[in-house]
């Protein structure tokens, strides 16, 4: 489990396959802290670590993954947001975040604002993906709150410091992020779902 919170960002240094596998090293500050089997948020996409020493951690993506991913657009230098799994007496400073990401989205425009940022994604719309206004939605693994939600759009507003030390400061109109919804409100949608259903059968 995550919060959203980004401590650091890392660097893609190699990318290897194997078979359906992709095999992705990552250089951070972070990674001499690691240690082999643990769960390490990349850019909202909980992965394990399968090797690491003082400078990087090697992590293991299936096929499923680059599948419900943005994996596959990452580039050897590409910038990766990282965030270790909360400890069990931490603070929830963010929202609680799986890292299993339910879609990709695309940034449809960036927009300056006095010194802040709103950024605006597209997705395709799904009944259990809910977003309210003012709720939360994990970006990237950043938990940020939703502004101005439609079907398939919605507003995120990002603070300088957000800005500098994550890779928001990359992304562009036709960028594409993970998106991973509120779990609440997907356990809430799933219920009204089942209920709905039983009062056809009724």
């Amino acid at each position: 489990m995550f919060t959203g919170i980004i401590e650091q960002l890392g660097t893609v240094s190699a990318i290897r396959r194997e078979g359906s596998n992709i095999h992705f090293t990552i250089e951070s500050d972070m990674s001499k802290e690691l240690k082999i089997d643990q769960s390490v948020s990349h850019n909202g996409v909980c992965l394990t670590v399968t090797a690491c020493d003082e400078k990087s951690h090697t992590v293991t993506a299936i096929e499923e993954t680059m599948k419900r991913t943005d994996l596959g657009t990452w580039q050897v230098n590409s910038l990766v947001n990282l965030e270790r799994a909360m400890l069990n007496n931490g603070r929830l400073d963010g929202h609680i975040v799986q890292g299993h990401v339910d879609t990709t989205g695309t940034c449809t425009e960036v927009a300056e604002r006095d010194g802040s940022w709103y950024f605006t994604f597209a997705y395709k719309p799904n009944p259990e993906h809910l977003l309210v206004d003012k709720g939360s939605v994990c970006v990237n693994g950043v938990s940020l709150t939703v502004v101005e939600p439609t079907t398939h759009t919605f507003k995120v507003a990002i603070i300088p410091y957000t800005y500098a030390y994550t890779n928001f400061k990359n992304l562009r109109a036709g960028s594409t992020v993970n998106l991973e919804f509120d779990i609440i409100g997907k356990y809430i949608s799933k219920y009204i779902g089942a209920y709905m259903q039983h009062l056809k059968g009724n």
